[in-house]
């Protein structure tokens, strides 16, 4: 496709998601199935008084790391402070950013309370809000998420997320209900394989007893997966589940989401080409071919790659992009930011745009996230947009 100037993009992809509402595209989507408590947390490097927020936080991840290396062998007392508590999880923060944005988001998941998986856990309240429906069907994992200026540990601990699986589900809800369900939806996220055991039969339970019976058309429904970090997978996991990605793929349009890491690991088990910044190619040529060589070594729909710095993408039309982030070494928040990436460029698919305007969208989304603390709405991303800054 044609290359075209950043802020064209930008600008093209408000007025394509502006034009969608104004003709009343508000889509179905169904978001599943994980659920997780954050606690957003800052480590103390050191103390000015014992008041509870005075005092500097460890700066980088290499700071931390020289902290926690120095302890071998020895002890050492790492102090954590709790800035915030608030849902989480890849599948509410990815269906919260919908929603924000328009989508009917019909969510099913681990956001249950301890004391009775069906009913919603009081910190999913404000994404409920977001939702057309939510449906707990367990209670939610808990992760520590330790946030840096370069980034974040997530600690998590996944034990109630295993209990989704597809046998529930149609215990749950049964068969004909889930077809009911999909069958109006134009999209379907489904994330954190990594952590549920569960996913997987989900994925086979969709494929062979709902997409099987419904057309394959990318333009009235198709699949978002995001793995989560696999680095904790074998290479014989990894490859299953990508097999069992290629038979969705099949019977309905996959997009799968990528960020930087996951990508050198996907491309490494499908024998496709990894990102290299070794040799003397500008990044965003190397991300967009690395997109283009995954997507053509699973032949799925779609592959979409995003490192911070921006996000490439490339589908099976031979169309492929890279558009460069609005980056900030300042973020309020970072914990989630992959998330509302996934989001944003899965609402702006939904909405017919071309896939350098949802490239655009995606690190929109992402970007004012990080800087507000919260999820964009539909008139914030597009102020954005036609306003969007350059790396700060």
């Amino acid at each position: 496709m044609a290359h075209r100037e950043r802020g064209e993009v930008a600008r093209s992809a408000a007025a394509g998601l502006e034009a969608f509402v104004r003709a009343g595209g508000r889509r179905d989507v169904l978001v599943g199935f994980d659920g997780f408590i954050d606690s957003i947390i800052r480590v103390v490097d050191r103390r000015k008084s014992l008041a509870p927020e005075d005092y500097e936080a460890i700066a980088t991840i290499p700071q931390f790391a020289a902290r926690a290396a120095a302890a071998a062998g020895k002890s050492a007392n790492i102090e954590l402070v709790v800035t915030e508590r608030r849902f989480g999880g890849n599948g509410p923060l990815l269906a919260g950013a919908i929603g924000q944005l328009g989508g009917a988001v019909t969510y099913i998941g681990a956001v249950g309370t301890v004391e009775d998986h069906r009913g919603l856990d009081p910190i999913y309240e404000p994404f409920a809000s977001r939702c057309a429906a939510v449906h707990p069907i367990a209670s939610s994992g808990l992760t520590d998420a330790l946030e840096f200026d370069d980034g974040k540990l997530m600690l998590g601990k996944p034990g109630p997320v295993q209990v989704p699986t597809w046998a529930l589900l149609v215990e749950t809800f049964g068969v004909p209900w889930m077809r009911e369900l999909v069958e109006r939806c134009s999209l379907v996220g489904i994330v954190n394989w990594v952590m549920m055991v569960g996913v997987e039969g989900i994925w086979r339970g969709l494929i062979d007893e709902v997409f099987s019976t419904m057309e394959r058309d990318a333009s009235r429904r198709r699949v978002f997966l995001d793995l989560a970090d696999p680095a904790k997978r074998t290479d014989t996991d990894v490859a299953r589940a990508l097999g069992i990605i290629r038979e969705m793929d099949a019977v309905c349009p996959v997009t799968l989401g990528l960020n930087l890491s996951e990508s050198q690991r996907i491309a490494q088990v499908c024998g496709a080409e990894a990102f290299d910044d070794s040799h003397n190619v500008a990044m965003g040529d190397a991300v967009r071919r690395t997109a283009e060589s995954i997507r053509g070594a699973l032949g799925i729909e779609c592959v979409v790659v995003h490192p911070r710095e921006g996000a490439a993408a490339a589908d099976a039309s031979g169309a492929s992009a890279w558009f460069d982030g609005p980056f900030t070494h300042a973020p309020k928040l970072s914990t989630g930011a992959g998330d509302h990436f996934n989001g944003g460029f899965s609402f702006a698919q939904i909405a017919g745009l071309a896939i350098d305007e949802c490239l655009a969208v995606g690190c929109a989304v992402s970007g004012a996230y990080v800087r507000d603390a919260e999820s964009p709405t539909l008139g914030r991303l597009c102020g954005f947009l036609r306003d969007l800054p350059g790396t700060e």
